[in-house]
């Protein structure tokens, strides 16, 4: 198997410590445990279509590494305090401003969006991760942390504001982006807080300041309230649940240049071991509409606007599938409709094939299945290759092999996808008792608004066209927008 490290900037064969120390290969006779850590979300709010993407192919991840026999523990953190909403080391805490926004307390705040999340991944066919962990369950590791850290003399504090780690102590700090954010772009930060050293130097332990009367405090050797900085708490609760070096730690592309950068700083000094992880895997970023996702752009999708709008979960799965994991990836609804039919089709295949398949054992290990078997997972092994192995799976279907064949290659792939079509029946194909219109068919009311639509289509006012798409549903059309025309069904 070959993952993309972004340690080293290339693809490189990936083999677990533990199967590097024992000296024999992995199998699944003999499989070996890979320590695997996830940056969770920050339960301040409602989990979108970005988030989806990234821990879908996550859970990508997990499943191509089970499938080549590795046992898999998989730790993902809840961070639900310390996230300052400008990612740094200020500004209000994203938790407390949910707490506000939402008018609850930042614990319920924190509950709430926790169960949203679960209940997002479960939609989406995400497995759980061994553990999920909250950083307000593991205070005392954090503090622990800071501790020896303060006493290895890697740390300071500047009075009123918090405790803070010292980047200039170390030669190797920024090597995960490729540079030295002490001497690029982050220079202009050094006066933003008054008492830090050096630009990239980041807080480890906040403390409370005077009129703020946080929620979520605890007491400190410096501080009376006082509560983690956002970085500690990752390397904090992976070191509790997975030892000292990780085997792969995930995150979004995002957190490369800061929040990764200071993960490793900080673990790597408190334990001594190098490097912190062997594989770093990042994800890169998803557009909608080709901008970044955004309330007031009227582009912000959760799970349930994607339920509104007549789409299956499987089939934003599959669209995700659709693209590589360190691409880019721009969302739009003509996008999810085309791989909603994808969907459909690939559906309604597996139902023939699987009421029509005959359990012929004497088949499976015919040279064309077999062929179709390596070339699938040759793509997902490859830098998890999601995109070739669909191209696969079409290919299986347009294949001469037997039902039987087919139905079980399928099956194995779909272990892998994610996709649940053993969950899947005829009631998950669309209706067909709907008719097609044309738009002199419409009510006049509705006339006048395909129109409007057409427009801001042609505008490429997106956030106009769906809330249009929107007021049609209402009224029990459907509209299918189809490369130069609309479908309007009834």
């Amino acid at each position: 198997m070959k993952l993309y490290n972004t340690l080293s900037k290339k693809v490189e064969e990936f083999k677990s410590l533990q199967e590097i120390n024992s000296g024999s290969l992995v199998s699944r006779e003999n499989p070996k445990q890979v320590n695997m850590y996830a940056c969770g979300v920050t339960v301040y709010d409602y989990t979108h279509i970005g988030h989806l993407r990234k821990y879908v192919m996550d859970d990508i991840l997990v499943r191509v590494l089970r499938h080549v026999g590795y046992d898999v523990k998989h730790i993902q953190n809840i961070t639900d305090v310390g996230h300052l909403a400008s990612d740094d080391d200020e500004g209000e805490d994203k938790m407390e401003k949910g707490a506000r926004k939402y008018g609850q307390s930042a614990w319920e705040v924190a509950k709430k969006f926790e169960d949203y999340f679960f209940y997002s991944m479960d939609l989406m066919g995400v497995l759980r991760p061994t553990l999920s962990c909250r950083a307000t369950e593991h205070i005392q590791s954090q503090l622990d942390m800071v501790l020896d850290l303060e006493k290895k003399g890697y740390t300071y504090v500047i009075d009123g504001d918090g405790v803070y780690f010292d980047t200039s102590k170390l030669e190797t700090y920024g090597e995960l982006s490729g540079h030295d954010p002490r001497k690029a772009h982050r220079e202009t930060r050094i006066g933003e807080i008054e008492g830090k050293k050096n630009p990239s130097d980041f807080a480890l332990w906040k403390f409370e300041k005077a009129g703020e009367n946080r929620q979520m405090v605890w007491p400190s050797p410096w501080h009376p309230r006082s509560f983690p900085g956002w970085h500690i708490e990752c390397s904090a609760m992976s070191i509790e649940h997975l030892g000292p070096e990780l085997d792969i730690h995930t995150g979004g592309i995002d957190h490369v240049a800061v929040h990764h950068a200071n993960e490793i700083a900080q673990s790597e000094t408190f334990t001594g071991k190098k490097p912190f992880s062997r594989f770093w895997v990042h994800h890169n970023f998803l557009r909608v509409n080709g901008e970044k996702m955004s309330k007031s752009l009227g582009n912000f999708f959760t799970i349930d606007d994607i339920l509104k709008k007549g789409f299956k979960p499987a089939a934003l799965r599959l669209l995700f599938l659709s693209s590589h994991y360190r691409s880019e990836q721009n969302f739009t609804i003509q996008s999810l409709e085309a791989s909603q039919s994808a969907l459909h089709k690939l559906l309604q295949a597996y139902l023939e094939i699987k009421e029509n398949h005959e359990d012929r054992s004497e088949l499976e290990n015919s040279d064309e299945a077999h062929q179709l078997s390596k070339q699938f997972f040759d793509a997902v092994e490859n830098d998890l290759n999601t995109s070739e192995a669909l191209t696969i799976v079409w290919k299986l279907l347009k294949s001469q092999l037997s039902n039987a064949q087919k139905y079980r290659l399928l099956l194995e792939f779909d272990r892998v996808l994610g996709l649940g079509l053993v969950s899947m029946d005829e009631d998950d194909l669309p209706k067909s008792d709907k008719v097609t219109l044309q738009i002199d068919d419409l009510p006049k009311d509705l006339q006048d608004l395909f129109r409007d639509r057409e427009l801001a289509r042609k505008n490429k006012d997106f956030a106009k066209s769906d809330e249009i798409r929107t007021k049609f549903e209402e009224a029990g059309y459907q509209l299918i927008d189809q490369a130069g025309s609309v479908l309007i069904k009834h």
